[in-house]
């Protein structure tokens, strides 16, 4: 605050009447959104193909782009069962609940409270010349209202609302942010189960068309065509992709757990049936940066507390004013129940009572620096929230970039690695191949397609995680799922 503000403010405080018409003043400074630096387009969107409106399609409920009935199922649960939500919901109520407190300082407080005594007072009622010291016994019935409220000379209390309207908004940001990351979460997890899905029956089906090989090559050493290692090792290669099957359902078991736990249910009572996966990529619009302070639920919350920290330094600065407070009493005090409601009986009282502190040991300066280092801090903390927005954002708009080039290429690393075992087997079944060929083939085969349905899972969480990075839902703009897509053209 100025020095010609600080001035005003302590002159209007000088006597009731000035006072009074000072009320408006507010110590402290005003808040202003924390500059942050702000490029005008992410580096990873050239050549992004920008998704068309589509009004038929979801908006809020973002997990529908993927076209997956029981993946709209899981996340609708979410928000009803999740416990972390069901936390977030809690701090939300309490953050209402303080800012309905700072609120109640605007108004006066009363309080009301009747009594009935019956005592004596040493010397009362004495005669003259007595010489009893014996008091008289009486009754003392009271009936009192008191009131007392500080005027908000230097918006102490204005600025504290102010602190508790901003926790209040950036708990809603919280909320929100709880909603998403679990929301994210189970369309995550229930993606990669759906590829795990994959991951196990293609090891089935393998082991299946190894069990086949096998049995050719059994019969080929019943007639002396192959040798006993031949045998030994189609053995192997079977037991071996069998035991790689069994293994890739730890994973699917872990995520089906997971799931059953982000839904609020207990794993033994939660299951998924397995299922084919869906090739299905949303076009995402990705929009340009500024607009993601606005639509990430986390980049509000901090930029919200960094507002609630500007206003504390006022309540701070407010302690180095006086307070003025007003107060009121009435009721009624009779020594008979019967009279007490009486015309006599009745008293009251006004007044005004002026209060500064003179002396400290440098306390309230102390909590006026702590204010402003809390504040300086909470914009820290903001600024480092919106470039790790930025991040987000930059990173999975990579890896998708990246993920589906990968993916045209292992695609082809897949045909060709078919193609090499189609010829290879048949030179095994002709004779000009030994077996060892074989099994090197087919192990080669065998990792591409992994390897591919591997891209297939890091595209999904890639899609997820880059609709998360963006805040979730976005307006009046939504993904395509018709059809299966690419992210960039």
């Amino acid at each position: 605050m100025s020095t010609t503000r600080q001035a005003a403010c302590l002159a209007a405080g000088t006597a009731l009447g000035a006072a009074l018409i000072t009320i408006g003043c507010t110590v402290g400074p005003d808040y202003v959104r924390p500059a942050v630096q702000t490029p005008a387009a992410f580096k990873e969107t050239e050549g992004w193909k920008i998704a068309q409106p589509r009004d038929n399609l979801p908006r809020e409920h973002w997990w529908e782009v993927f076209g997956d009935p029981m993946l709209n199922g899981l996340v609708s649960q979410v928000d009803i069962n999740n416990q972390n939500i069901k936390v977030a919901e809690a701090n939300l109520r309490q953050a209402r609940a303080l800012t309905a407190q700072a609120r109640s300082a605007f108004f006066p407080t009363v309080t009301g409270n009747a009594s009935a005594t019956r005592g004596a007072a040493s010397g009362s009622g004495r005669t003259v010349g007595s010489n009893s010291g014996t008091g008289v016994v009486a009754n003392v019935y009271n009936v009192q209202l008191d009131a007392t409220w500080e005027l908000d000379l230097w918006g102490r209390v204005r600025r504290n609302v102010e602190s508790s309207e901003a926790g209040e908004q950036a708990s809603t940001a919280d909320l929100e942010s709880a909603k998403l990351s679990a929301q994210a979460q189970v369309a995550t997890d229930y993606l990669l189960l759906r590829v795990q899905d994959a991951v196990i029956q293609l090891l089935l089906d393998t082991a299946s068309a190894y069990d086949k090989s096998l049995t050719l090559t059994k019969n080929q050493y019943a007639v002396g065509v192959a040798g006993r290692s031949d045998v030994v090792l189609a053995e192997t290669q079977l037991k071996s992709t069998q035991a790689q099957a069994i293994d890739a359902k730890v994973l699917r078991a872990q995520l089906e757990h997971a799931i059953a736990v982000l839904i609020g249910k207990p794993p033994s009572e939660f299951s998924i049936a397995p299922a084919q996966v869906s090739k299905v990529f949303p076009d995402i619009p990705v929009g340009v940066p500024s607009e993601l302070l606005e639509r990430r639920p986390d980049v509000a919350g901090a930029e919200r507390r960094a507002a609630a920290a500007n206003a504390q330094i006022g309540v701070a600065e407010a302690a180095f004013y006086p307070t003025l407070t007003l107060s009121a009493t009435g009721g009624f005090a009779s020594s008979s129940i019967a009279n007490l409601f009486s015309l006599p009986s009745r008293y009251w009282s006004v007044g005004a009572a002026l209060a500064q502190t003179l002396f400290d040991a440098g306390l309230r300066q102390a909590q006026t620096d702590q204010a402003i280092a809390a504040y300086d801090g909470s914009v820290a903390v903001y600024r480092q929230t919106v470039l790790a927005a930025f991040q987000d954002v930059e990173d999975n708009l990579a890896a998708l970039h990246y993920l589906e080039e990968e993916a045209v290429v292992q695609d082809e690393a897949v045909q060709a690695a078919r193609e090499s075992l189609t010829i290879t087997l048949n030179q095994y079944r002709a004779g000009t191949a030994n077996y060892l060929a074989v099994v090197v083939v087919q192990a080669g085969a065998l990792n591409n397609e992994r390897t591919a349905v591997t891209i297939l899972g890091q595209r999904y969480a890639a899609s997820v995680a880059l609709i998360k990075a963006l805040g979730g839902g976005w307006p009046g703009v939504a993904a395509e799922t018709a059809s299966t897509t690419k992210p960039r053209d």
